[in-house]
């Protein structure tokens, strides 16, 4: 997408584009072409277009920009001759620009060089050099603002300018506002139109067109409405025409309500004349039409949600566009909605305009095939109104781009899904340790936690979740004070509490000695407090206020059920909460279990709202969301290590030259995989490589450790687990011994055995698991967890998406169930965490800088005093090409 949010199609040049690109030079003026080729020659045009669409040569490389068919701009580079390498090892090229006149200012240079970026790095170039005139302004700012580290040498009336390549988190930045603002600018049609027209509404109740143009009409939409129906004068009296091309004015936005088979040719002409975005509420398109409905979105520059949607929303009064086919019209207010079922989004419409939060925006996305909830992100950032964004996704186009994005965002404003899915069909009974493991679940577990999305599980949760982070402050920690007029009520909620991980600390003497001199005779002040049934209005409401001042304290918890004992209703028990001051600095939830709906918010006296909850389930689970999220708002960002003894460039050309030995991949031998490693800095248990008896007495006298005992595994293309082969022997001692390991494995593996790897047997440890994924759609995913041969049925592993800061690698270290056996448990000293933080570090790298790494598997890792060794490494390598995260493209 351009700045002005339309869209281009970046493509290399090819012979055909001769022409075109001749006469994008012809059609300059004068004045462009000199500042383009030093003189206003016309042969320039001819020269320019002969060497962009001559025949390839190394080290050349041309792009162009094409809109609408039209060949609008072009970059190149060239980097000369063979010997371009500079004395330091890197290599420069030169680069050029060129824009049609009249289109400059909107980003196509700007694009065209990104993407020029993009390649150079992949054929190894480490910096740009181009020649421009100091006046030349343009194509100066535009070298300065890429983000990229730039030098200028003034020669005369000439600017020698040097553009260093190197990849850093300052031009992903400059990447990410540059295709933030084309992406807002790119939805306005969709979601803040001047003009809509509804195409296929019909005259009779019934038909989802006419739904749409009803909730238009009658909501009050302020901008002007279209109908398009050539069997009709008027629906519902808006104004209807034969065609999109006959209406008076052309719409921004456009909502297709046709069959299916007149879905692509409705969209061609309304891309034809002009429309900016569409809505395409029919479903049951086959591969061909939705293929030719994106076509024509791409071509002519559309916005597109749907197909197969409810609609879209935007409740700004000045606006009030409700183009959905839902029962009623969504209530204003400061929630920003994207969905990609129906059922779902009126649900969550229906409970946000219960509960008064309401909705900025809502955008029911149905397959899309276009806009996603990343551009829906990018929208509630800055529109202003948003102060919360709730998604239900089923799949992820990009998701590294929404990581990024949802980083961003959920710094600003809680975000937050339903994670669904949550089930998986199975597990590959052959795949490795980290394949077995690293299921969807916990790939897209990983994103939400690195990200700081909110997830919950239900529709019900999100609601209940969200009505807390609306009403109420987030909480410094997790330490939560019960108070309950009802013992039973109490024992709930502190269960409750519990189970969703968090914590009931004991008062203090002084805080005891507070609660006392406000409560009734016979209370109890432990926590839970038991108020009992006698308490009064007056009391409650003062023991509320004096938790809300302990500072040993995070939140308050009020569990109520009404009596009879007391002249206090349970209404005024909870106004005894409710009243002022209205901004406490902690945040209050009530528990109601006789409240009929699992969630409200109450007004306060002082104003604001406090929730209300059904089950003490409920309100603890909305809690512990909200002391996620101020847990994650308090880390610093983290960033990635530098690591020292990396040979990226040695491990490149390994897996080059393994995969150009195996075409189809594979699983390394132990040799090339141990060489893989030693690139990274990995430590590995000693071995050795036998293919004989004889050489496996061999090894087996020279690794022989202090007791004299080694190990034996048996090695075969595709050995994936060897414990399950039965293929290893253990605690071998002597010559003899050995020769019986080996004869045994060579009888029982004939045909399939290569050899064995002989090793010492390990010193004793914790044994660890690490392993990496390469997953097709998120990327490189870092597992770690307890290890051995109990890995898969224990389960207990934790998992991060690479590359891995230093906050994510603590995180994998801290959040299996086995951390405690880490960091010295039962009196026993702590493991090497430094080391073993550095293994996770360096088997990020690894998946980071490979993309033909399909899967590492290390299991067990030995985790003890003083060192972290890898006994057991297995590495899957695929032919694979490597993903650009900087490069902006369009799905």
């Amino acid at each position: 997408m351009l700045a002005d949010g339309t869209t281009v199609c970046i493509r290399p040049v090819v012979p055909g584009d001769h022409d075109q690109v001749e006469g994008l030079y012809e059609e300059m003026s004068a004045e462009n072409l000199r500042l383009r080729f030093f003189a206003a020659s016309r042969r320039s045009a001819t020269m320019a277009a002969d060497r962009a669409c001559g025949t390839r040569r190394p080290g050349y490389r041309a792009l162009l920009a094409e809109a609408q068919g039209q060949v609008i701009g072009l970059a190149e580079y060239d980097t000369g001759s063979s010997d371009s390498d500079s004395c330091d090892g890197s290599s420069e090229a030169e680069i050029s620009i060129a824009v049609a006149d009249g289109l400059h200012h909107r980003g196509v240079g700007t694009l065209l060089v990104e993407h020029l970026i993009s390649a150079a790095r992949a054929e190894g170039v480490t910096a740009f050099t181009a020649d421009a005139l100091s006046e030349n302004h343009e194509v100066l700012r535009l070298f300065a603002d890429l983000g990229l580290r730039t030098a200028r040498r003034f020669e005369g009336p000439e600017v020698r300018c040097t553009i260093r390549l190197a990849e850093d988190d300052t031009y992903l930045s400059a990447v990410e506002a540059r295709g933030r603002a084309a992406d807002v600018a790119s939805l306005r049609p969709l979601l803040r139109p001047d003009a809509v027209a509804v195409v296929g509404a019909g005259r009779r109740p019934g038909s989802v067109g006419r739904a749409i143009l009803h909730h238009l009409r009658e909501g009050g939409y302020t901008g002007r409405l279209f109908a398009v129906n050539p069997a009709a004068h008027s629906i519902l009296s808006v104004p209807c025409h034969p065609s999109v091309s006959a209406l008076p004015r052309t719409p921004d936005l456009a909502v297709l309500a046709v069959p299916a088979t007149a879905v692509p040719a409705t969209a061609e002409e309304c891309g034809k004349a002009g429309v900016r975005a569409l809505l395409v509420v029919t479903a049951g398109l086959d591969a061909g039409q939705a293929r030719d409905l994106l076509a024509a979105c791409r071509t002519h520059g559309m916005r597109l949600v749907g197909p197969n949607c409810l609609g879209i929303a935007h409740t700004d009064p000045a606006l009030r566009l409700d183009a959905s086919f839902a029962a009623g019209h969504p209530r204003p207010g400061s929630a920003g909605v994207a969905v990609q079922s129906g059922g779902i989004g009126i649900a969550l419409l229906d409970g946000l305009s219960r509960l008064g939060i309401g909705v900025s925006s809502f955008a029911s996305l149905g397959d899309k095939y276009d806009v996603s909830g990343n551009d829906l992100l990018q929208w509630w950032e800055s529109d202003g109104r948003t102060e919360l964004a709730l998604l239900h996704l089923e799949s992820f186009g990009n998701p590294r781009a929404f990581s990024r994005t949802a980083r961003r965002v959920a710094r600003r404003m809680p975000v937050l899904t339903v994670d669904a899915g949550r089930t998986d069909a199975g597990r590959r009974t052959d795949a490795s340790h980290t394949a077995a493991a690293a299921t969807r679940t916990m790939t897209r577990q990983a994103l939400f936690t690195q990200a700081g999305v909110t997830a919950t599980r239900s529709v019900g949760e999100l609601l209940e979740t969200a009505a807390l982070l609306h009403a109420q402050p987030l909480p410094a920690g997790s330490r939560v004070a019960i108070l309950t007029n009802a013992g039973g009520a109490g024992v709930l909620a502190a269960d409750a509490c519990a189970e969703a991980g968090l914590a009931l600390p004991p008062f203090t003497p002084s805080t005891v000695d507070d609660l006392r001199a406000v409560l009734p005779e016979g209370a109890a002040t432990g926590n839970p407090v038991d108020a009992t049934a006698a308490v009064s209005e007056e009391q409650l409401g003062a023991c509320v206020e004096r938790l809300m001042r302990c500072p040993d304290i995070d939140a308050v918890l009020v569990a109520l059920v009404p009596t009879a004992v007391a002249e206090a209703t349970g209404d005024d028990l909870v106004r005894a909460v409710t009243r002022a001051p209205a901004h406490r600095p902690k945040p209050v939830t009530v528990v109601r279990l006789e409240q009929d709906r699992s969630v409200e918010l109450l007004p306060a006296d002082g104003g604001g709202t406090i929730p209300t909850y059904a089950e003490p389930q409920a309100a603890a689970r909305a809690l512990a969301h909200a002391a996620d999220r101020a847990a994650w708002l308090a880390r610093p960002a983290g960033t990635v290590p530098d690591l020292d003894g990396v040979e990226t460039e040695r491990a490149r050309r390994a897996v080059e030259e393994y995969l150009a030995a195996n075409p189809d991949g594979g699983w390394l031998d132990p040799r090339t995989c141990a060489a893989l490693l030693a690139c990274y800095g990995i430590p590995q248990l000693p071995w050795a490589w036998a293919e004989t008896e004889d050489d496996a007495v061999l090894a087996a006298d020279r690794l022989r450790g202090f007791d004299g005992r080694v190990v034996m595994k048996a090695h075969w293309p595709g050995l994936v687990h060897k414990t399950a082969e039965h293929a290893v022997h253990l605690d071998l001692r002597g010559d003899s011994q050995v020769r019986a390991a080996f004869q045994d494995l060579r009888t029982r593996f004939a045909g399939l055995m290569t050899g064995v790897v002989v090793q010492p047997l390990a010193p004793r440890g914790t044994e660890l698991f690490a392993g990496v994924v390469q997953d097709e759609v998120f990327g490189p995913l870092v597992l770690f967890g307890l290890g051995g041969t109990a890995t898969e049925v224990l389960a207990d592993h934790a998992a991060r998406l690479a590359p891995l800061t230093d906050h994510d690698v603590h995180g994998l270290i801290t959040s299996p169930r086995c951390a405690p056996l880490l960091f010295g448990a039962h009196g026993s000293p702590p493991v090497d965490l430094e080391a073993l933080e550095q293994l996770l570090a360096r088997l990020s790298r690894m998946a980071a800088d490979l993309p033909q790494l399909a899967e590492a598997d290390f299991n067990p890792v030995l985790a003890a005093p003083g060192r972290v060794t890898v006994l057991d490494a297995r590495i899957r390598l695929l032919p694979r090409r490597p993903h650009d995260p900087y490069l902006r493209r369009l799905r």
